[in-house]
């Protein structure tokens, strides 16, 4: 088992990704107006959460508890968060940081992964853990809809970059090339589909699209065949909103 695993890019890649995650988690904590701790609590709990996974997974040593700037990273970005105006963070700046930041974690989880003897399938589901979970613990935590529970194309991105690292790195095994031109081109594949996703809404079909369509196409039955649905008519419209049976 290889226990240097990052390489200069993987470890530039590292550090980017805990920054813009560890920024994410402090402004969800800015937005719900809490506390200096509570907001350096969230960008830790961001910042890491998907890698812990992944290492324990993996069976390597937690990345955070070997390297001293992690932690640090993380603080440093909660203490930034606390001394600077919400107006700031507006907008798409972030959406389009955390895409950066999702694209590189799932480079870091793959090639991890197979440096530590990790099957393919199981390497590349390991990006996608490194790059997903954080925010998922993030939003749990928080009470907040997670993002991964939305058609828009997140977890995705994260697979793409992931996939292209393993198949790029097996195919660099055996044509004897260097792994970093693989890294580089896997972060923007996968960086690239995410904001593509944000600027142009890009989502993925929803179970039941097809079946829902297809029943709002289907001609209605006449008035006079239907007094069950006349009645529910009746009963919706007479009704204020949530009181109606379940739809």
């Amino acid at each position: 088992m290889n226990e240097t695993v990052l390489t200069p890019i993987l470890d530039l890649l590292d550090m980017a990704g805990i920054a813009v995650f560890a920024l994410s988690g402090a402004l969800v904590a800015a937005r719900e107006r809490q506390t200096f701790v509570t907001m350096a609590f969230f960008a830790l709990l961001t910042g890491v959460g998907g890698g812990t996974l992944r290492d324990l997974l993996i069976g390597a040593p937690v990345f955070w508890m070997t390297d001293p700037w992690v932690a640090a990273i993380c603080l440093a970005t909660a203490l930034l968060t606390w001394f600077t105006p919400m107006r700031l963070w507006e907008g798409r700046l972030l959406d389009y940081a955390d895409a950066l930041g999702l694209a590189a974690y799932a480079v870091l989880g793959s090639a991890k992964a197979l440096a530590y003897g990790i099957p393919p399938v199981p390497a590349a589901l390991m990006g996608v853990i490194t790059g997903c979970v954080g925010g998922v613990i993030r939003d749990v935590v928080a009470g907040r809809p997670s993002i991964i529970m939305q058609p828009e194309l997140y977890v995705t991105a994260a697979a793409l970059s992931a996939a292209l690292t393993v198949i790029g790195m097996q195919l660099a095994d055996l044509a004897a090339i260097a792994d970093w031109p693989i890294w580089i081109g896997a972060f923007a594949a996968g960086a690239g589909l995410r904001v593509a996703a944000i600027r142009f809404e890009l989502g993925l079909p929803s179970y039941g699209t097809r079946e829902a369509a297809g029943a709002a196409d289907e001609p209605a039955p006449p008035a006079s065949h239907a007094p069950e649905q006349r009645e529910a008519s009746d009963y919706s419209a007479n009704s204020s909103p949530g009181s109606g049976p379940p739809g």
